[in-house]
């Protein structure tokens, strides 16, 4: 199945360029001979790197320095814009422009890729678009209007997967959060600084997550917060928020966790009547939050000891994602 233009705008992923992105992406064009070829490895350097960022928030375990874009002499004698997914094969991430239609895709990496994904690049808001994803191509000009949603591309995987990645996505899934190691600076896959996941370009959010109350005794340099991607787009056509955790000691001893849920890319305020609930070690309701028809996130807020274990749950309608910690 393939959608028109209008069709994949709706289904599109936007997602912030990193500085750490750019940085590369810069660092690799210097290397270049002429400046043809350092605009084109800078460009597919930031193709690549925002759909590592996406797999990363999906938990699904990539390699960038075995791939052909990462490698010097690669970069320089090839327009190779692959991305190695573990256990499956190499992805290619090829970037155009807001106003293009249609992307080139080289001839000679036609037969060594599991498939192809086009990412839109927008410099000016620092943002780029994950358009979509198709399998194969038969022609040098990859249109649009030929790709399917991006969640598509996770469908392909599950013929060629290996049992090695088959065991590393089980062991993720498993994985339950250890927060006292975030103090550590220690963080399991997934979970991102969150700069990452809300738009830098909307600097409210970032200032509505530090809307709450400190007492004196709080220790702001052992304050720590991630986020994650949450898709809940299986039943909700690809409808995501970010899950935005914040640890903040107290004592020796006692933390206090702050949950919030935000909306991501463009939007401003969040689907009506979508929950976050905590759930305690027997899978009780132990505090909910439901968001408003204008609420921009929604959040809770609670204290913990040391090994003590919860889930946090959101939901809207029949969709629902759970996700495991220990204090």
């Amino acid at each position: 199945m393939t959608y028109n233009t209008y069709d994949i705008q709706d289904f599109a992923l936007t997602l912030p360029i990193t500085q750490e992105a750019r940085h590369a992406a810069e660092q690799f064009a210097a290397e270049q001979l002429t400046p043809e070829k350092a605009e084109q490895v800078r460009l597919n350097t930031l193709a690549v790197s925002v759909v590592n960022s996406y797999f990363q928030m999906m938990d699904v375990p990539t390699n960038l320095e075995v791939s052909d874009s990462w490698n010097p002499l690669m970069r320089m004698v090839a327009n190779v814009a692959d991305l190695e997914v573990v256990g499956v094969g190499r992805l290619e991430c090829r970037p155009l422009g807001a106003q293009q239609s249609s992307c080139y895709i080289p001839p000679e990496i036609w037969q060594e890729r599991i498939g192809y994904v086009l990412v839109q690049i927008d410099e000016s808001s620092l943002e780029a678009t994950i358009l979509g994803f198709t399998q194969t191509v038969a022609t040098e000009e990859l249109l649009i209007s030929q790709l399917t949603p991006i969640e598509d591309v996770f469908d392909y995987f599950q013929p060629v997967t290996t049992a090695a990645f088959a065991a590393t996505a089980a062991a993720v899934e498993r994985t339950r959060v250890n927060l006292s190691q975030w103090l550590a600076e220690v963080f399991e896959t997934g979970w991102q600084a969150v700069d990452t996941l809300l738009n830098p370009a909307e600097p409210q959010f970032a200032y509505q997550f530090r809307k709450r109350d400190l007492t004196q005794e709080d220790n702001l340099e052992l304050v720590v917060k991630r986020g994650k991607l949450i898709d809940l787009g299986t039943r909700l056509t690809n409808y995501r928020v970010a899950l935005i955790i914040e640890l903040i000691p107290e004592s020796d001893q006692k933390k206090q966790i702050l949950l919030q849920v935000h909306p991501l890319g463009r939007e401003i305020y969040l689907l009506p009547q979508l929950q976050l609930t905590v759930l305690d070690e027997s899978g009780l309701v132990f505090l909910e939050a439901q968001s408003r028809s204008e609420d921009n996130y929604i959040q809770l807020q609670f204290s913990g000891l040391p090994g003590e274990l919860f889930s946090v749950q959101i939901a809207l309608g029949d969709a629902s994602i759970v996700e495991d910690f220990v204090l």
